[in-house]
Parts: structure tokens; C-alpha cells; sequence
């Protein structure tokens, strides 16, 4: 966190004594933004019509993002809401539910915006 600030603060010659924060967030970010990261799995997933929640849950298991430290299945606790993946974030591991995400990944129209459509495209 904060080093390549801090490398920029060197180069530009400002007076900064380096702290090491001992978090760099790098691989946790490539897990998500890399071309076969989360992100990704989930535009991909989002092309497909009968792609559903277990799908990309599914593929999200088997692709090469799971084998960093910071992907982990999820421990399952009693009494705490369904979680389908884990992140190992700096300071805590976060759960991830992923219900509905490509159903708000894909954003439909609303059924008013379904209207207007029709209403144009039928007066023509």
C-alpha cells in the first residue's frame, strides 16, 4: 500500500523517510482486475444466457485464480450468511456472496424503460 507513492517520492527528490506498511495490495488486486481475474470471469460468464450464480461460482473454483493466498473458499459458520468466496484483504479475510452479481453485472432494463422502447419503436 502506498509504494508507488512513495517510489514517486523519491524520484522527485522529496524529503520522505520510506514506511514499509507491510501490505502490498498488488496480488489482491490482479485477483480481481487481471484478464482471467473475478471481473473478468464475470463479464465472460455474463455472455452466456443460461449462465447462473453456481456457474460462475463454478468457474471462479477452477480457474488459476484460485491458487493464490488470497483466493480461499469460504469456511462455512453457523448462523453467518452464505458466502461463496473469500479475499485475503491487508488487514482481514472478506467473505463474498456472489447472488444475483450477474444479474446486476448484466443491468437490464426496467420494464418503464422497456415501454418507452416499445412505444418508439411501434409508431414508426
Amino acid at each position: 500500500m502506498f509504494v508507488l507513492e512513495q517510489e514517486e517520492y523519491k524520484k522527485e527528490g522529496i524529503e520522505w523517510t520510506f514506511i514499509d506498511f507491510g501490505m502490498d495490495l498488488q496480488a489482491c488486486i490482479d485477483l480481481i482486475e487481471n484478464p482471467m481475474g473475478i471481473m473478468s470471469i464475470l463479464e465472460e460468464e455474463c455472455m452466456f444466457p443460461k449462465a447462473s450464480d453456481a456457474t460462475f461460482k463454478a468457474k471462479l473454483y477452477v480457474n488459476p485464480l484460485g491458487k493464490p493466498n488470497n483466493f480461499q473458499k469460504p469456511r462455512i459458520i453457523k448462523g453467518k450468511a452464505e458466502a461463496h468466496f473469500s479475499l485475503v484483504h491487508y488487514a482481514v479475510t472478506v467473505d463474498y456472496n456472489i447472488c444475483n452479481w450477474l444479474v446486476k453485472n448484466k443491468d437490464p432494463l426496467n420494464e418503464t424503460s422497456w415501454d418507452f422502447t416499445r412505444s418508439l419503436t411501434s409508431s414508426c
